[in-house]
């Protein structure tokens, strides 16, 4: 963890996310002073603080940001859909959103913009999700302010699919399911997106601090339920008909988050290790709180 030497604000956009949170969580920790922009103030419940200050405002809707900016020296935004709702799309939020964002921060004197997007996202423009996020790259790579672009490779939180699979007693995965990735804990990520507050670097690709199979992955889900291990392992052009069957025939809303998932998880996504939160522990702690419930 570093020290942050700035003194003034930091605008949270995104916090009632799951990374969201964590960073919002982390910002307090270092007492640093945050204005957090939400659109539900009833789900931003336990983020305001002594040094945080939770501000209702729709980021798609760049008139009720105009005020919030001032005095701000750092916009960390988390803004994006995975699953899009009530009648917005990719384009609505994961660009247009940040977009008005960083219109805002330009026009306030905001020195830097901090932007979460994914691992090789713009190697894969061709996916609805990730074509929005990277063409809000596009713009803040050319708005003249200092700017970080992490990108992780998933997050401990995508992995509950794998749970939920395991939960019913097999797991199904594409291929040999010996693609290799390093997914990453939300309170990891959230350190290094506050550290990069003061860092020089303009692209961080990031990970978790385990290497991890798919098969690795689902036999460690399996194991926190407490089932045998069987995974079903599936032929990749059942992959490929099922994502151009949802693209002939569903809407964006339908197959966005779909294609994302089966496209990514059908390749390695390898990123510098860092954090210290394992899966394993993760899946257990996911398990003991639903074995509460």
């Amino acid at each position: 963890m570093k020290a942050i030497k700035t003194k003034n604000t930091v605008l949270l956009a995104g916090a009632t996310g799951y990374l969201g949170r964590h960073i919002a969580k982390e910002l307090q920790i270092r007492t640093l002073q945050t204005k957090i922009l939400v659109r539900n103030t009833n789900k931003a419940k336990g983020l305001s603080s002594e040094s945080a200050t939770v501000i209702k405002a729709e980021v798609t809707n760049p008139e009720t940001l105009k005020g919030h900016f001032n005095d701000v020296d750092t916009v960390i935004s988390t803004v994006g859909i995975t699953r899009q709702k009530d009648g917005l799309t990719y384009w609505d939020v994961d660009y247009q959103a940040n977009v008005n964002l960083l219109k805002e921060a330009m026009a306030s004197g905001v020195r830097k913009f901090i932007y979460v997007s994914v691992l090789n996202g713009n190697l894969h423009r061709n996916l609805k999700i990730l074509e929005a996020k990277e063409s809000f790259v596009d713009e803040l790579v050319t708005s003249g302010l200092e700017f970080t672009i992490i990108r992780p490779n998933g997050f401990f939180s995508d992995m509950k699919d794998f749970l939920e699979m395991a939960q019913r007693g097999k797991v199904y995965l594409f291929g040999s399911g010996e693609q290799k990735f390093n997914p990453i804990h939300g309170k990891d990520l959230a350190i290094a997106c506050v550290d990069a507050i003061e860092s020089d670097q303009t692209e961080i690709n990031i990970g978790g601090p385990d290497i991890l199979t798919q098969n690795e992955v689902a036999e460690m889900a399996l194991t926190a339920c407490g089932n045998p291990v069987k995974i079903s392992h599936l032929p990749h052009g059942l992959r490929k008909s099922i994502v151009w069957i949802l693209r002939t025939f569903t809407s964006s809303k339908t197959y966005g988050p779909i294609e994302f998932f089966l496209t990514l998880m059908a390749e390695d996504a390898i990123a510098p290790r860092y954090g210290s939160h394992r899966l394993g522990t993760f899946f257990q702690s996911e398990m003991d709180t639903i074995k509460k419930k």
